[in-house]
């Protein structure tokens, strides 16, 4: 279930309804109750799930979902005791199911005294805080800052000007430099036959004590789990960080790193600048990223990797070498 400090649950709808709402066809189970969307590994009895690739059909023959969203292929792997949605589309009409079962908190400004621990909370001018947020004390929230409904805030945090921080639960000691954009919703689009569908973002953005956040960066929220930052961690100027990553803690990235979504990151990694990490990628702990590396693959622990597509620093430096004599021998030919 989304956190409820962030997201309303919207009324329970039968498999039946809610097949005809997302344009599927039912298969079995039309007068099951479901309540809620979760991927399948973690789906419950009143939550809908969806199988999008082949690949994860095992998790669907163990899912304890009450209902699922699938292709017709797919019908014969599924669990006996769940109803089923039919579709072409298995992600899109997963997608509408969300928003009609789910929608954010709504924006109703709070009085800032109300929000804070105590009187040593600094408000700046023009900050707006939501209802339901919490602020820590020692806590100094710069000029023009906008902290979302529900929002926690630890103690002896820095947050700059023009910060804005929504879905988010963020620990004590934390600096947000000015500009920083915490717990946007990430990128996630369907593809469906009237065009791609935003798959809503029911996850949030946790950071840990002590981490700081460089100015202009930004960090999504998950789409349903958490994106996390480890403790300690330092983040640069302009660097994005995509939704539902989990950084370790004590890592450091440098400007313009760009992060993927889903990717796992191990304590004490360090980025250059402009590292690039596909998606689903796994960092271990202590692995060194060179500036301008372009990560394609897991990289174990203890690693440095370098160059485009990224590879051990030693192997990318002899086959540099490599290709650098080859060309100085063609052109003394």
């Amino acid at each position: 279930m989304p956190d409820p400090r962030f997201f309303d649950s919207l009324p329970a709808l039968s498999v039946a309804e809610l097949a005809e709402r997302v344009g599927g066809e039912v298969i079995r189970g039309g007068d099951r109750q479901v309540s809620a969307v979760a991927p399948l590994g973690s789906a419950g009895p009143g939550d809908v799930a969806f199988l999008g690739d082949r690949k994860f059909v095992v998790a669907l023959g163990q899912t304890g979902a009450g209902c699922v969203i699938l292709p017709a292929a797919a019908v014969e792997a599924s669990p006996a005791d769940a109803a089923l949605i039919m579709s072409e589309e298995p992600q899109a009409a997963w997608a509408r199911a969300s928003i009609l079962l789910h929608k954010g908190v709504p924006f109703t400004v709070a009085d800032p005294a109300a929000a804070a621990e105590d009187d040593s909370v600094v408000f700046e001018p023009g900050v707006v805080i939501g209802s339901g947020a919490r602020i820590g004390r020692g806590t100094r929230i710069g000029a023009n800052s906008v902290v979302g409904p529900g929002v926690q805030i630890g103690r002896d945090c820095v947050i700059g000007s023009h910060v804005s921080i929504a879905f988010a639960l963020i620990g004590d000691r934390v600096r947000l430099l000015s500009g920083a954009r915490i717990g946007e919703a990430g990128f996630g689009a369907a593809r469906s036959r009237t065009g791609p569908v935003d798959v809503p973002q029911l996850g949030r953005v946790i950071l840990q004590d002590g981490v700081s956040v460089g100015a202009n960066s930004c960090i999504d929220r998950g789409a349903y789990d958490d994106t996390v930052i480890g403790e300690n961690t330092k983040i640069d100027n302009l660097v994005m960080i995509a939704h539902n990553c989990v950084i370790g803690r004590n890592c450091l990235m440098a400007a313009n790193t760009g992060i993927s979504g889903s990717v796992t990151v191990g304590d004490n990694v360090i980025f250059g600048g402009k590292a690039g990490i596909g998606d689903h990628i796994r960092i271990g702990e202590g692995a060194r990223v060179a500036a301008g590396a372009g990560v394609l693959a897991d990289i174990p622990a203890g690693e440095t990797w370098s160059g485009y597509p990224a590879k051990p620093l030693r192997q990318f430096l002899r086959e540099t070498i490599w290709l650098a004599k080859q060309a100085s021998g063609k052109a003394r030919s």
